[in-house]
């Protein structure tokens, strides 16, 4: 993300992104939120990639360089904070409630924000963000060469049931080596972390409006129910409501 932009301002407004299309690379002065309420959008970082469906809302930090990428027809919401009322250093997923969701709905397309209840309206968003729990679907990246080379092989085909010893073979590391990789670059165990590209790579098949059974063979699980079973657990919804 080299060439990234530099816009100081974080705007709070709302967009329709097409299928496919994105915003190029780019960072902020500020701190940012990153909803869609419908579609999925891809947001991608230095460090990491992190797939936003409707029940997730993603915290960017003033200074991360990041880009988006959307997957179905996506309508994002934008909320700049010049101040950090979250207290989070590092691009963060947050669970998005009923409410939160209305809220970042319509104060990012209120014409005037700054009338009494613009105010009032941004008061009870600010407050049900700082109440919101953490819930991840992210992919973080590798740095060793090694990693990354296998971490190619199952992004390219996430269906790939082979272990680490299998895998390593291709790219000339052992299956302790690579076990070690993983905890040191990623923070995962390979467990983990392939079943966050899994999800990463489900989401976005199911937004581009791909059957349930489909996605769970194309994503690598043993069976329809194995995948809704893992999505579940995950992401406290089923695939289906993601369609």
């Amino acid at each position: 993300m080299s060439n990234s932009r530099h816009l100081p301002a974080a705007p709070t407004t709302s967009r329709d992104l097409a299928a496919a299309s994105g915003v190029a690379a780019h960072w902020h002065d500020e701190n940012q939120i990153v909803y869609a309420s419908r579609g999925v959008v891809a947001v991608h970082t230095e460090a990491s990639r992190w797939i936003v469906p409707p029940h997730r809302a993603l915290w960017i930090p003033s200074g991360t360089v990041h880009a988006h990428r959307a997957y179905g027809v996506t309508r994002l919401h934008f909320l700049g904070l010049t101040r950090n009322p979250l207290k989070l250093r590092e691009p963060t997923a947050l669970a998005v409630s009923p409410l939160l969701r209305e809220l970042l709905i319509a104060y990012t397309e209120l014409d005037d924000r700054e009338t009494p209840a613009g105010k009032r309206m941004r008061a009870v968003l600010l407050d049900q963000l700082t109440t919101a729990s953490e819930r991840p679907v992210r992919v973080p990246a590798a740095r060793d060469p090694r990693l990354v080379a296998v971490c190619a092989v199952l992004e390219t085909d996430p269906s790939d049931t082979r272990g680490l010893e299998a895998l390593g073979r291709e790219a000339g590391a052992s299956g302790r080596t690579l076990t070690r990789l993983f905890r040191e670059d990623t923070g995962m165990t390979f467990p983990q972390w392939r079943t966050q590209l899994r999800l990463y790579h489900a989401l976005r098949l199911l937004a581009e409006g791909q059957p349930v059974t489909a996605v769970a063979q194309r994503c690598g699980f043993a069976t329809s129910s194995a995948f809704i079973d893992v999505f579940r657990r995950s992401l406290r919804h089923t695939p289906g409501s993601y369609r």
